[in-house]
């Protein structure tokens, strides 16, 4: 189950604030890439270290904190990327 959208051509996703440079909104969108995979994939082992008949609890707890990290990355990646909007 992915908690993240994304794009099939091949952007990231969020629209990028214009201060930011063009390379830097670029470096932005990889990492962004790089940690919704990670999370997915620790989302695909947390289910699966589930799943077996003597699972190791401290394992899952550690990577489901991972995953929480990571999520919490994501969405300040996309707050940097997202324009404030002075409402």
């Amino acid at each position: 189950m992915r908690y993240f959208p994304r794009l099939s051509n091949g952007k990231c996703g969020v629209k990028a604030v214009k201060s930011m440079g063009e390379e830097e909104r670029n470096e932005v969108c990889a990492e962004l890439a790089r940690l919704r995979q990670e999370h997915g994939d620790l989302d695909s082992a947390i289910e699966a270290l589930g799943r077996l008949a003597v699972a190791d609890r401290l394992q899952i707890q550690r990577l489901k904190k991972r995953k929480l990290w990571l999520k919490d990355r994501i969405s300040y990646l996309e707050d940097q990327l997202t324009p404030d909007i002075i409402a």
